[in-house]
């Protein structure tokens, strides 16, 4: 990865109109085969989720030259006061442009907006155990596995393992 590669992703949060951009992104085979999406979304899917969005959910999205290439999900459930400190995370990159910093930075701005905005204190995930790259990623952003969730979910044709993973500060 390259420096000049970093410094010319801008991250800013998704705006409705970003959902044709956020269909063709979710709709790439490896951008699916890493999330819990159905391969071909829909476009109005996509729009009425940016539409709708809750007060507690934040999408950021990644953009490169004005192309939208990633995005990730922050979500602060609407659950007991007893875990209002928790956040969930979600995170796409388009195909041709994974491994490219893209994830780095969007979860870094995800991280930001966590600890020193919202106050949250501890960050879920799930990451597919075969997903080696995005393991590597959160593991770098201090997430650690609390456990393994086998047969978590159905992926082209199997079920498949996914890590529970943890971030606490």
């Amino acid at each position: 990865m390259s420096t000049q590669n970093v410094e010319t992703i801008l991250i800013r949060r998704a705006e409705p109109e970003d959902f044709r951009d956020l269909q063709r992104i979710h709709g790439q085979p490896r951008a699916v085969w890493g999330t819990l999406q159905l391969p071909y979304p829909s476009a109005q899917v996509w729009r009425k989720r940016l539409e709708k969005q809750a007060g507690n959910h934040y999408t950021l999205v990644a953009c490169m030259r004005q192309e939208v290439v990633g995005s990730l999900g922050l979500a602060v459930p609407d659950r007991s006061p007893r875990r209002w400190h928790v956040g969930e995370i979600g995170m796409a990159v388009h195909d041709q442009w994974q491994g490219r910093g893209i994830g780095t930075r969007l979860l870094a701005a995800a991280l930001e907006l966590a600890d020193r905005w919202l106050n949250l204190r501890r960050l879920e995930l799930s990451v597919y155990v075969d997903n080696a790259p995005a393991v590597r990623l959160y593991e770098k952003h201090g997430f650690e596995v609390e456990g393994l969730l086998r047969k978590h979910s159905f992926r082209d044709g199997a079920l498949v393992d996914a890590y529970a993973m943890a971030r606490l500060r």
